[in-house]
């Protein structure tokens, strides 16, 4: 059910767009979302309890900072999530080596995931602080910076779905 629910925010997440911010709460509510359901979705983890539920916790936190902090400059806001998905990937990272099978890949896929976003935001700071210089926080960047957090969330719901399939298969 986690997985399910962390895939809706997922496509929350890239609708968010369609107004012409995005509001640090709304970013915020998101993350404490996705984090809660997966801390919550950790405890039933064996193995890899403590590295589901950090993953979790830190997603929640760093909506709690974006709750706490409200900045009114996209830039500010994207430092958080480079560091989110940095902390995520290395935590997720570590989880592999106490899963085998297809729960073993998505967690490295969702790992790798938040690794080659969080690149991506670093790489596209240059490109952008250029164009918040000249036209300001256009739609379009707008909108990658939501995508990334989109393409985030349904990653790991997927990788829920899959660590479920694998339990439910294991204990019938």
């Amino acid at each position: 059910m986690a997985g399910i629910v962390i895939i809706l925010l997922g496509v929350a997440a890239a609708v968010l767009p369609a107004g012409k911010t995005i509001s640090s709460d709304m970013i915020g509510g998101l993350l404490i979302a996705a984090g809660l359901l997966e801390t919550v979705a950790g405890t039933l983890r064996l193995r890899t309890r403590p590295f589901v539920m950090a993953a979790g916790i830190v997603t929640a936190l760093a909506g709690l900072l974006f709750v706490m902090n409200p900045e009114t400059h996209l830039f500010p806001r994207v430092w958080p999530i480079i560091g989110w998905l940095v902390i995520r990937s290395i935590i997720l990272a570590a989880a592999t080596a106490e899963t085998g099978g297809s729960v073993r890949l998505w967690t490295a896929f969702s790992a790798g995931m938040d690794f080659l976003l969080a690149v991506l935001l670093i790489a596209g700071l240059s490109i952008a602080t250029i164009v918040i210089d000249v036209f300001g926080p256009t739609r379009e960047l707008i909108a990658s910076f939501a995508w990334i957090l989109a393409a985030s969330f349904v990653v790991n719901g997927l990788m829920l779905l899959q660590v479920a399939s694998c339990a439910e298969e294991a204990a019938g």
